[in-house]
């Protein structure tokens, strides 16, 4: 039976039929540097590494890649302390290995974006330096406050308001030198950036323009929400209410977030970096592309997007199915997902789909190896930008580390008994490219986080070579990217039980494609006269299906074993074949 159902004319909800513009369409493959390729043993991943490995990007069919923070940084947080934004991290290279990427990857016909992170620098940054001086130009480049008396003890201050970071404990930091507190809502080594400061807007977009000018298609920004925050009242900051989610005073859930996050400025802030980015699209005419990373309201996502007047980020990421999917979700659910995004999305606008990245378990240790095809199916099979985090196409899966190896900044706050929590290592793990020393990721046996102890058998080398794999299943579906029907077609999403869904494209003169994935554990079947009657063969297969590609479809009913995926196909100039159903003219 046939439980929801939802048909879009891709003409009506995105345009992409009068403009198909590279990026609507693109797989963007997101790649963590410090985990892809070492190119000089010293078991950190590198620019010279990436280079090295662009050409496999190109043969999966990617169209953009997007560099996770690649900035002179002291590396707290692996990057995301930006100690100089016009420069390069001496152990990823210098400027010259970035420019060699980038003129590589062009030549390839790739799109390369840089991760720009707007909200804080680290406290090694000389504009924080200064601040803390009192430098007249940089006195108000970061949030500061005197902080409040403490009743018990008059020579004693307090932070100003209850605020808390993202990574445990209080926002506020107190700074001898200057004598007062600063705000961090992250670690306390990346203080927040003032952006009620003109200087701060100015000199942000000044950063934008040099890697613009640099060559690069486009940037992902960094924490959005965070970039604002209320003005004080009588010169104090109110505190926060309390959520009511955790009696844990320094986990970041215990208060709600709505003086420090989603603020109207942070919406017009998007708009004016849309701006920057179309001063150099309207140059060449080569879209320069901006994608935002905001975990928050669907409402206050779509006004990302634009308001009708204004233009802002091409693609707002949609992480409602990382937020709201996980290994008990059934096809409903993804449908509900799904149909949440394109009902909202304003007309004209892109859908994207995201399912992990540097900050998200791994999708196989989410959802199990065995789903692993039919996510990567659901994904790029989907209209508008799909996503993929760097290991995902081989199903690499997270490692456990001990305390002991532990380095990300967010577990080591939360100390030994709550670390595995928080930790973001198991999914930032060296990739596997072969089963030689280190996965082949380094000449070094020892990396600045452990291989996975899988790496022998999963493996791009093992699976370029198997008959079947994760990576072949993957390679083949960014082919099936490129055809006009995934390209301009409509969409039809629809779930049959509890258990299926099914994704059909079609485009009239073109071939018509179906996946189906049978999300559930127990086997299943389905009417394919519900979504098709014209002859159907099977076009992609996940690794266990028992079927073969090119092997036509055997009658109306198809049967799907437990976790299958599969993609059909209809070829244009045989839909004069019909099925003939007993009992029917």
């Amino acid at each position: 039976m046939n439980n929801f159902i939802v048909i879009l004319c891709l003409s009506l909800i995105s345009g992409i039929n009068c403009d198909l513009d590279w990026w609507k369409t693109a797989n963007v493959y997101q790649i963590y540097p410090r985990s892809f390729k070492d190119s000089d043993g010293d078991g950190i991943g590198d620019l010279n590494g990436i280079t090295q490995m662009l050409p496999y990007l190109k043969d999966l069919g990617i169209q953009a890649f997007w560099l996770s923070p690649i900035f002179k940084s002291p590396m707290k947080d692996f990057g995301y302390d930006i100690s100089n934004f016009y420069d390069i991290q001496p152990e990823y290279g210098s400027m010259e290995d970035f420019e060699r990427l980038l003129a590589t990857a062009h030549s390839l016909n790739l799109k390369v974006l840089l991760d720009f992170v707007p909200n804080h620098s680290s406290d090694e940054n000389e504009w924080f330096v200064k601040s803390g001086e009192g430098d007249a130009t940089y006195k108000d480049f970061y949030i500061w406050h005197p902080g409040k008396l403490d009743p018990a003890d008059p020579k004693k201050k307090l932070p100003p308001s209850n605020w808390l970071s993202a990574f445990r404990g209080k926002a506020w930091k107190w700074h001898s030198g200057r004598g007062e507190f600063y705000l961090h809502q992250f670690s306390y080594q990346q203080p927040d950036l003032n952006y009620r400061n003109q200087k701060v807007v100015d000199t942000m977009k000044d950063v934008l323009r040099f890697w613009l000018k640099k060559g690069v298609d486009g940037f992902r920004v960094d924490a959005v929400p965070h970039l604002f925050e209320v003005e004080t009242i009588n010169g104090q900051y109110p505190d926060e209410a309390k959520s009511g989610n955790t009696d844990d005073p320094d986990d970041f859930g215990y208060l709600y977030h709505n003086l420090t996050q989603n603020l109207p400025e942070t919406v017009e802030m998007v708009y004016q970096w849309r701006d920057v980015l179309d001063e150099f699209t309207n140059k060449d005419g080569n879209t320069r592309i901006m994608l935002t990373e905001a975990y928050t309201d669907i409402d206050i996502l779509m006004q990302y997007y634009g308001n009708g007047i204004k233009n802002g980020s091409h693609v707002p990421f949609n992480f409602y199915m990382i937020m709201n999917l996980n290994n008990n979700s059934n096809a409903i659910d993804f449908y509900n997902n799904i149909k949440l995004w394109l009902d909202k999305m304003p007309t004209k606008c892109i859908a994207n789909w995201v399912m992990g990245n540097h900050d998200q378990r791994r999708v196989g240790s989410r959802f199990g190896t065995h789903r692993i095809d039919l996510i990567n199916m659901i994904l790029n099979t989907l209209p508008g930008v799909s996503i993929t985090y760097n290991g995902e196409e081989i199903g690499m899966t997270d490692v456990f580390l001990t305390w002991e190896q532990t380095v990300d900044p967010a577990a080591c706050n939360a100390g030994p008994d709550k670390y595995q929590l928080f930790s973001r290592d198991p999914e930032r793990t060296p990739f596997q490219w072969d089963n030689s020393t280190s996965a082949g990721f380094s000449t070094n046996s020892k990396t600045w986080l452990p291989v996975s102890p899988l790496f022998q058998q999963v493996n791009v080398k093992v699976q370029k070579n198997a008959p079947r794999s994760h990576l072949k299943v993957y390679r083949q579906l960014l082919r099936l990217r490129h055809t006009e029907t995934l390209q301009k077609g409509s969409v039809e999403i629809r779930t049959h039980g509890q258990n299926v869904l099914s994704i059909t494209r079609r485009l009239s003169g073109r071939d018509t494609y179906i996946t189906i994935a049978n999300i559930g554990g127990q086997r299943e079947s389905i009417d394919l006269r519900e979504i098709f009657s014209d002859r159907l063969i099977f076009h992609i297969v996940s690794v266990d299906s028992k079927r073969r590609e090119g092997e036509a479809v055997d009658g109306y009913i198809l049967q799907l074993n437990s976790y299958e995926g599969v993609v059909l196909k209809a070829l244009a100039d045989e839909s004069f074949y019909k099925y003939t159903i007993i009992g029917e003219p």
